[in-house]
């Protein structure tokens, strides 16, 4: 009878001891909750779960081991912290406006035998600070170099620091990192480059990434100037002069700083001509005399560059309208009528000249043939019976 009575007893503490039943217990009292990163200033939610509290209340605390909220009561007097959710399964609290002095581990506690807890490591994000640039004070001369600085201050790990000018990248040196009293970072980089006209007016821009930022560029540009000797150019105006009309030739000189000396010299004439206005020389009525070779020197206190432009005055002819094409072929036709009318006078001149002798001819054959002068006479006033009678002729 003793025998079958210990084997239940047995089997039964088997049962409570096993391995499987004691870790199924122990998962299900075991609170478990996760890591979490943000940024400072913003809010993060730290939750917590079981599946099975054994009658007992979730409780948060923070790195310095201070109760924040137990079940839904508040143990810690900051109103930052609010609670989110309390359930038996479930304790979820807020804590809003980060800093970084709450970076740590953040304990979740369920008091059953024995107390179980899970941790949260809470990491807190240093946003870094808009980026400084040093290094530039004035214009610099053209090919010579720039040194810039870049410093930002704040982030939280260490950002990284790059540059570009204009589109175009920029290497600098590697980032020096320097860790602050209140465990963020002071980054700086430096850059060294050689400028050239091209760069006036460009801008250098130092860049600060960091995963605070949410794949955003915090920046910050500095703008360069470069001093560079001028260069010119000669424009007429009209573009195609003409004869005896206005004629205007305007220097433009390009450069930093903006040239402000303009002269003016023709080839073979030694003394310089003078302007009339500004950079431009003028001539009031263009001839031909003006043809030559003009050249216009720019100057600013970085040097000088001289332009050139050949007036050729022979070569723009006016342009003949279509009235005088009219009024010429008028005057063509007209002037081919009087030569036809001269041809025909002439010929007409000609023609009387050569009846007019033909005439004297006839009038003097009676004298001819007269045997003395009465009979001449008679003859010549038309009395000669059996002579020819004279002909006349009238046109």
């Amino acid at each position: 009878m003793g025998a079958p009575t210990a084997l239940p007893l047995l089997l039964l503490l088997a049962c409570c001891c096993a391995p499987g039943g004691a870790n199924l217990s122990q998962d299900e009292s075991q609170p478990w909750t996760h890591d979490m990163t943000v940024v400072a200033g913003d809010t993060v939610q730290l939750k917590c779960q079981v599946k099975d509290p054994d009658s007992s209340s979730l409780q948060w605390s923070n790195p310095a081991q201070q109760t924040l909220y137990f079940g839904e009561k508040r143990a810690l007097r900051d109103n930052r912290i609010q609670l989110v959710r309390s359930t038996p399964n479930e304790l979820t609290i807020s804590i809003s406006k980060v800093a970084l002095a709450d970076e740590g581990e953040y304990t979740c506690s369920i008091f059953t035998m024995p107390v179980r807890t899970a941790k949260s490591l809470v990491t807190v994000l240093g946003i870094p600070q808009k980026p400084q640039i040093t290094g530039y004070v004035s214009a610099i001369p053209e090919k010579g170099k720039a040194h810039l600085t870049c410093l930002s201050k704040g982030s939280k790990p260490a950002a990284e620091i790059s540059w570009r000018k204009g589109d175009q990248e920029l290497k600098g040196k590697p980032n020096m990192v320097q860790e602050d009293d209140n465990k963020t970072f002071t980054v700086s980089s430096s850059v060294e480059f050689q400028v050239f006209r091209e760069d006036d007016g460009v801008d250098v821009t130092c860049s600060v990434k960091h995963k605070s930022l949410q794949d955003m560029d915090r920046s910050t540009s500095q703008r360069i100037e470069v001093l560079y000797t001028p260069t010119a150019m000669i424009k007429p105006y009209p573009q195609h002069p003409r004869e005896g009309e206005k004629l205007m030739l305007q220097c433009e000189g390009h450069g930093n700083p903006i040239p402000q000396q303009y002269e003016w010299v023709k080839t073979g004439i030694e003394p310089p001509l003078l302007m009339t206005h500004d950079s431009a020389l003028i001539f009031p009525f263009l001839n031909k005399s003006d043809s030559g070779i003009y050249q216009c020197t720019a100057s600013n206190n970085m040097g000088s560059h001289i332009a050139y432009y050949t007036l050729d005055v022979s070569d723009h002819s006016p342009v003949i309208s279509t009235s005088s094409t009219y009024h010429a072929v008028i005057g063509g036709i007209v002037a081919f009528i009087v030569f036809l009318l001269l041809i025909l006078l002439i010929i007409l001149g000609h023609y009387l000249i050569r009846h007019k002798g033909t005439y004297l001819t006839h009038e003097a054959k009676g004298s001819d043939d007269a045997p003395d002068a009465d009979t001449a006479i008679i003859n010549a006033e038309g009395g000669q019976s059996g002579g020819d009678d004279k002909k006349e002729y009238f046109i």
